[in-house]
């Protein structure tokens, strides 16, 4: 669908030079939505944030969310007037926000929000990610009415699992913008 816009939403600290949706947005020319804190991210802050990247256009669009951005998709989806306005999600490394050793600067994130989302959802994770547990990513997709799917030990599905251009995840994102309303 060419009318549908594709939004990466990277997590805690960003996406870097390496990072797969670095190289979407440059290879595909994808709109990364940004966010005036990645260090001490705010979930209210970024929800506005989100939302009002959403709303600066008329098209629909896809959501493409890596680790933090996961749950940023989720608390958005359980406030938000305009889910019509989303046509799917790619959730790919959700870290487990609940978790005891989760970092200072992630507190404001717990609990994580597990309501169903209005849209179809692909979620996508690593046996052997150590910011969530197998047993996690596939308790999120049950809650968030996503459909899961391991894609063997990779780490945390960032730069350093040398993903590259990563195309089997960028297939899954043209999957998401065939889908029809």
């Amino acid at each position: 669908m060419t009318n549908t816009r594709v939004l990466l939403l990277p997590g805690w600290l960003d996406s870097g030079p390496g990072h797969w949706q670095t190289r979407w947005e440059q290879l595909h020319g994808w709109q990364r939505v940004q966010q005036h804190d990645w260090v001490w991210p705010r979930r209210g802050d970024w929800m506005a944030q989100l939302e009002t990247t959403l709303l600066a256009s008329p098209q629909p669009a896809v959501l493409v969310a890596h680790s933090l951005g996961c749950h940023l998709v989720a608390a958005w989806a359980a406030h938000s007037a305009h889910t019509d306005r989303v046509r799917g999600a790619l959730l790919v490394a959700p870290p487990d926000v609940d978790a005891p050793d989760l970092p200072p600067q992630l507190a404001p994130w717990r609990p994580a929000r597990r309501h169903r989302l209005p849209f179809a959802a692909r979620l996508l994770y690593s046996s052997d990610d150590p910011f969530g547990s197998v047993a996690c990513a596939e308790a999120l997709a049950t809650d968030w009415g996503a459909e899961a799917r391991c894609i063997g030990p990779r780490g945390h599905l960032n730069a350093e699992s040398g993903l590259g251009d990563w195309p089997e995840g960028a297939a899954e994102v043209q999957r998401l913008l065939g889908l029809s309303r």
